[in-house]
């Protein structure tokens, strides 16, 4: 069983919080099973965007994990970010998006799974 979106974006903020990186609610969606996207930025202008993995990339013995994949390989400007957001918002109006800010570009994604 999936956790409700809703606690798993309050406990990867709390997760982010514990190690010292801002982190905000852009937009709510979906209480129970909106897509979660989530939006790095770097702090010099440009980002980089976690997107929900295509579902050959989940594993049968785990269905419930939440697994996420970078838009590109490097950070991009802040802008493109923000147009492929709008894009999924126009796709999906149940999204949600989170943001945080880490110079670093630390994500916690691999450590937050259920």
């Amino acid at each position: 069983m999936r956790l409700k979106t809703s606690i798993w974006v309050a406990a990867y903020l709390r997760r982010c919080q514990g190690e010292g990186v801002f982190g905000a609610v852009r937009r709510r969606g979906a209480e129970e099973a909106g897509a979660v996207f989530v939006k790095v930025a770097l702090l010099d202008g440009k980002a980089i965007l976690y997107v929900p993995a295509p579902q050959t990339a989940y594993d049968d013995s785990r269905p419930a994990e939440r697994i996420f994949v970078p838009t590109s390989p490097e950070p991009v400007p802040e802008q493109s970010v923000e147009e492929r957001l709008k894009k999924e918002i126009r796709f999906d109006p149940d999204v949600w998006i989170v943001e945080t800010e880490d110079r670093e570009g630390r994500h916690f994604l691999d450590l937050a799974r259920a």
